[in-house]
């Protein structure tokens, strides 16, 4: 059954926007934000906690079965860190957000989050991981990299996104 709607997936390193993101373009377009790390939390699709990372050990089969439904009605928008072990099919557009690295340290640090925490992250930033990780994953096209770092470049992404999502058309 072909989806009315797209599923679109906003991926990154955390700070660089995915939720606050997701949150506007759901709002604008009536697509179903899901916010990976919340449902986890809510339904315990995790084996425990990391020490090492600092974060819950997420079980990706659960997560997958947890999302199976929704993902074959489509419209629906996942916000999450990684994207390596969502089935490629779920997808009709994957958007990895990047911002500036000195950007990035500071909302990690007003989040809280320890120096070593802090550094993987922004390393994890400066080597592309998530884009490589995307661009691995998922067909030539389908990955789109946007800047996320000032106020203006957010902005443009929920417009960008927001009339994306409005032409969409399902393929045949």
């Amino acid at each position: 059954m072909a989806r009315s709607a797209p599923n679109v997936l906003v991926t990154g390193t955390p700070g660089t926007g995915k939720t606050s993101l997701s949150e506007q373009v759901a709002a604008a377009t009536g697509l179903k934000h899901l916010n990976i790390g919340d449902l986890v939390k809510s339904q315990q699709l995790h084996t425990g906690w990391d020490d090492e990372f600092e974060c819950l050990v997420i079980d990706e089969d659960k997560v997958c079965d947890a999302l199976e439904d929704l993902m074959a009605e489509g419209g629906c928008l996942v916000d999450y860190h990684g994207c390596d072990f969502f089935p490629e099919r779920w997808f009709d557009l994957v958007v990895v957000l990047q911002a500036d690295n000195t950007v990035l340290w500071e909302r990690l640090e007003k989040r809280g989050y320890s120096e070593r925490k802090v550094q993987e992250n922004v390393q994890c930033e400066i080597m592309h991981v998530i884009v490589e990780e995307a661009r691995d994953s998922y067909g030539e096209g389908v990955v789109h990299v946007l800047q996320s770092s000032t106020a203006e470049e957010m902005e443009e992404n929920v417009e960008r996104l927001t009339q994306w999502a409005r032409s969409w058309r399902p393929s045949s």
